[in-house]
């Protein structure tokens, strides 16, 4: 098995490379796009154990470590 884990800004937190890449898209020629977001992205290997320990070990490791929940956000899907 395999988590994919995903974590971005917050939507209230001020995201400079973001912005930066905003600007960026918009100085190249592409015009219309919104706001942007840089986040992270994980995939990590899961051996042994089943789906539902799993999930509830991921959730705790992206609250605990792998995310600063006062100004990201994550999601994660388990996949086999």
């Amino acid at each position: 098995m395999k988590a994919k884990i995903i974590i971005t800004p917050k939507k209230a937190v001020l995201d400079p490379q973001g912005k930066t890449v905003q600007v960026a898209l918009d100085h190249m020629g592409y015009k219309g796009v919104g706001a942007v977001h840089v986040g992270k992205y994980m995939e990590i290997e899961l051996t042994g154990g089943d789906k539902e320990g799993w999930r509830k070990q991921i959730d705790d490791a992206c609250h605990k470590i792998l995310s600063n929940p006062v100004i990201e956000d994550y999601k994660f899907e388990i996949v086999d």
